[in-house]
């Protein structure tokens, strides 16, 4: 190895030839990992559209009925809370 080879030699090379390597930065790692998760939530999606028990119309309308429930359930459960906002609230003196 000569000198004018080192001069042509990298920080990543050097580092390599003695047998270490630059840290990676939180994007290096993030980005692929949040990637995978993405196409793992896009196969999921998919592959749970094509499992559906029900049409779309139908699977829609039990979902709309589900949740108006849910949210009559809280609104019964908690009455205080759900007219709390247009009531007007003393202040304190």
């Amino acid at each position: 190895m000569t000198l004018k080879s080192l001069r042509d030699m990298d920080k990543d090379d050097l580092l390599r030839l003695i047998g270490l390597q630059t840290k990676r930065s939180a994007a290096e790692w993030l980005l692929p990992s949040m990637a995978l998760f993405g196409l793992g939530l896009l196969v999921g999606a998919g592959v749970g559209v094509l499992l559906a028990p029900k049409p779309g119309r139908e699977l829609r309308g039990d979902l709309r009925n589900r949740l108006q429930g849910l949210s009559e359930g809280i609104r019964e459960r908690y009455p205080e809370q759900s007219g709390a906002s247009s009531e007007a609230r003393p202040t304190a003196s």
